[in-house]
């Protein structure tokens, strides 16, 4: 599977990661929900800044660490130690402060030719595909949730 991240664009995201000082993205709810425990190593990384309608940068998944259930003092700890490779802002860790976490480690960051993101109306801030083609412009296919099903 492949996956599509969309970034931040009022925290660049998308910036921080194309220079090195972010290596790690987060997703959380109250409950578990996409990615959480449907992202592995080895998988590929899409990267497209929010409202931009480009998808610009890739990467790989290194590692996945999944929580449930957390307390606030367990959401705290694990954002912390994390923070060196998550680079948060303030306002961020408020975002993700969840009781389900999923942390996505990645390296092999790359700038690609940008891609026309086909967008559908019904879309998460985390796409699960078989290829990043099914959501070109061009190659798209309407776009279903069997791959975001746990």
């Amino acid at each position: 599977m492949v996956h599509l991240v969309y970034c931040d664009d009022k925290e660049k995201v998308l910036e921080k990661i194309l220079d090195g000082t972010k290596t790690m993205v987060v997703r959380g709810a109250s409950g578990r929900k996409i990615p959480h425990s449907r992202v592995f190593a080895g998988e590929t990384l899409y990267f497209m800044k929010k409202g931009s309608a480009l998808i610009s940068a890739t990467a790989t998944v290194t590692s996945v660490q999944n929580f449930v259930k957390l307390d606030d003092a367990e959401i705290i700890k694990v954002l912390e130690e994390n923070q060196n490779k998550l680079n948060l802002s303030e306002k961020q860790k408020e975002r993700w402060h969840k009781k389900c976490l999923c942390l996505i480690e990645f390296n092999g960051v790359k700038s690609i030719e940008p891609l026309a993101f086909d967008h559908q109306g019904n879309m998460d801030d985390w796409l699960i595909l078989n290829k990043i083609e099914d959501v070109v412009v061009g190659t798209s296919i309407p776009y279903n949730y069997d791959n975001s099903r746990f």
